[in-house]
């Protein structure tokens, strides 16, 4: 009782921590494209300051991961504000001076910050018992309400605040970041323990990536965020592409990110009940039927209903595969595990946020030609994440693990 009476003050933290300082990756998914737009060279690049937000992201998951299991989460979390702070900087700065290279560079600081939120899930199992862990991730991702609301509205409120288009609202996540890093103050998670002589270590990371239910929660974690990924990178393109107005594509993300995280209040329970690997396969059922709704028209009806069913599925297929994940690792290999697994997940992301980008604007002839191409696109890979789920299935209890 003890431990999650000092798990449930963490995930409040966490809570606040997703709400305030994660507000900025919907402001800045909703106008990295839109401002890139603007900056680059030629419309097949719009795209690239988001994927390089990620490709930031990637390639700092496995040094924040053994950032914080040396000094602990507080630090390592603290790190990826400071590192969200000079990435909105560097952004204002290439906004301000019409640079696409500097916005650019901005956008892959900014990638330390959202890799040091994708840790807060993994945050909130730390001092959580069994019985509670699923529920103190899924509850941490609801946090994520908040910051639905708040970061777009944001952005409708400072887009045009300068005289520079989207430059308010760089200027806003700056004030995001140093405002909110002051709340890991009062998260209270011990830093874990230097390893005595002779304890075991642990599997190595090829031994962790053999493992059968590892390999399926990473594909299925990878799989889930990749492919939103694809489709929200693109959807504020297509919106306004399609004839509407940045309002109404601040209004789809809103909607989208949402969709993303309200299921998060009972997510954890459905797992409870029903078991990890049905709340993952409901989950890219309903991405799958994300995509039919978004190539049955452009209306803007189906971009709202799309994006909803787009964060519903990610946040079934993703929160089961990490609550998998992390029921699957042993306390020595936490950090080793998870720092492997963003590196998966985020270079999948990586890779789907490029292609987003030249599948959207460069694939057809027509905003509506590339938007479907951006959906048909989710296809191949929801067979892949579905045929490793049903391997797992078909595997004997014992041979899982």
């Amino acid at each position: 009782m003890t431990s999650d009476s000092t798990a449930r003050r963490n995930v409040i933290v966490l809570v606040a921590a997703q709400a305030i300082l994660g507000a900025q990756m919907p402001m800045i998914f909703t106008i990295a494209g839109l401002a890139g737009s603007t900056l680059a060279p030629n419309a097949c690049w719009a795209t690239l300051p988001i994927s390089m937000t990620v490709i930031g992201s990637m390639l700092t998951a496995t040094p924040i991961s053994a950032f914080m299991q040396r000094h602990g989460r507080r630090a390592g979390f603290v790190a990826g504000a400071l590192g969200g702070t000079l990435g909105a900087a560097i952004g204002a700065w290439g906004l301000s001076s019409g640079s696409f290279l500097l916005f650019c560079l901005g956008a892959l600081f900014t990638g330390i910050y959202m890799s040091a939120q994708g840790f807060y899930r993994f945050a909130a199992a730390d001092t959580a018992s069994d019985t509670f862990r699923p529920k103190a991730i899924s509850w941490v991702m609801a946090g994520g309400l908040l910051s639905a609301i708040v970061g777009p509205q944001l952005v409708k409120v400072t887009a045009d605040y300068a005289v520079v288009p989207f430059l308010g609202s760089y200027l806003a996540v700056i004030g995001l970041n140093l405002f909110g890093m002051f709340i890991f103050a009062a998260l209270d998670i011990p830093k874990p323990k230097p390893p005595e002589l002779g304890a075991p270590s642990g599997r190595s990371r090829a031994e962790l990536i053999r493992t059968p239910v590892i390999a399926v929660a990473m594909i299925c974690a990878t799989v889930s965020y990749a492919l939103m990924n694809l489709v929200m990178t693109s959807s504020p393109l297509a919106v306004v592409g399609c004839g509407f107005d940045t309002g109404d594509a601040a209004d789809v993300v809103t909607a989208h990110v949402l969709a993303m995280y309200a299921p998060s209040f009972f997510t954890g329970h459905l797992i409870a009940r029903f078991g990890t690997e049905r709340i993952i396969a409901l989950g890219l059922t309903i991405l799958a039927a994300a995509g039919a709704v978004a190539m049955a028209g452009v209306q803007l009806e189906n971009f709202f209903i799309a994006l909803v069913l787009l964060g519903i599925g990610w946040n079934f297929g993703f929160i089961g595969a990490t609550t998998m994940l992390t029921n699957a690792q042993r306390p020595e290999e936490r950090g080793r595990l998870q720092g492997l697994n963003d590196l998966v997940v985020f270079g999948g992301v990586t890779l789907a946020s490029f292609s987003s980008g030249g599948l959207m604007n460069c694939a057809g002839g027509s905003t509506q030609a590339g938007w479907q191409m951006v959906n048909l696109a989710m296809l191949p890979f929801l067979v892949l994440a579905g045929g490793a789920l049903i391997w797992l299935w078909l595997r004997p209890q014992e041979t899982r693990a």
